[in-house]
């Protein structure tokens, strides 16, 4: 079997765009049309790890490889970056941000090389060279937040909203306050379903206040916010096919059954995880 390099794969695409004998599904693509794939890989990736089937993420690391390479592509057909340009910035982005690993070669690097001892110091060090960037590359830029994508899934955008607020000390540092809001949040929304007439933008503005304010208290738990959703969603799903089991297995369909009765089941797969 004949051993493919970065070469070859990088050859195959340049084969898959050429305009006379390329693919043509290939052909028409672009910049945007290729973000939903990138997306849809991506969670692939993130399912295989997720269900722990390291045989198969070879595949779709290549698969997410594969987009990469197609996005370079594209950069070098429009003369703006080709994939050594890519393989260039990533690579002096990870030594610049990792003065504790490297020498830095770069002038005027204001961070210089540092010594942490802690991840936390670490993790402080890599805010802080962000922000260097982000100054460094928009003079205009006077926000901490600037540069966060809005099209981020919105519990994994309010979690890097939180924690940029939080590198520039804007946060809690104790647990009962973070507690004590998403209480005060649940209070408003209570306050808005109260309401002779009932505003639907007003108490979609308040739940939203409440989703915000659970995401800040599973940061400061130090868990990610779509991980522990994903399990929750996993959890639910497994749970339910076992109700829709043991309805099956009583000859009986979930429609016909009281609200009691559907609980009870609900119950019993519960307890059978104990």
């Amino acid at each position: 079997m004949k051993q493919y390099s970065l070469d070859d794969l990088l050859g195959i695409m340049a084969a898959l765009r050429d305009p006379v004998s390329g693919c043509p599904w290939d052909q028409k693509q672009d910049f945007v049309s290729l973000v939903p794939h990138t997306l849809e890989e991506a969670y692939e990736v993130a399912d295989t790890i997720t269900r722990n089937a390291l045989d198969e993420l070879p595949n779709e690391l290549g698969d997410l490889l594969f987009q990469v390479v197609f996005y370079a592509q594209l950069g070098k057909e429009q003369a703006l970056f080709d994939f050594n340009y890519v393989v260039q910035a990533v690579s002096e982005k990870l030594i610049r941000r990792h003065p504790h690993v490297f020498t830095s070669n770069e002038p005027n690097h204001e961070l210089g090389e540092r010594r942490f001892t802690s991840e936390d110091e670490i993790k402080a060090n890599w805010e802080a060279i962000k922000a260097q960037e982000r100054r460094q590359q928009d003079a205009n830029a006077t926000s901490a937040l600037d540069d966060i994508p809005r099209n981020l899934p919105a519990l994994t955008r309010a979690n890097k909203i939180q924690k940029r607020c939080s590198a520039v000390g804007f946060d809690w540092q104790a647990l009962p306050p973070v507690l004590e809001k998403i209480y005060e949040e649940l209070d408003e929304v209570m306050a808005e379903l109260k309401q002779p007439e009932q505003n639907s933008a007003r108490i979609a503005d308040e739940l939203g206040d409440v989703l915000f304010a659970c995401v800040n208290l599973v940061r400061h738990l130090k868990q990610d916010p779509e991980a522990v959703l994903r399990g929750a969603n996993d959890k639910f799903e497994r749970r339910f096919r076992g109700v829709e089991q043991a309805l099956q297995a009583d000859n009986k369909r979930s429609q016909d059954c009281s609200e009691a009765e559907l609980d009870g089941y609900w119950r019993q797969q519960k307890l059978k995880e104990r």
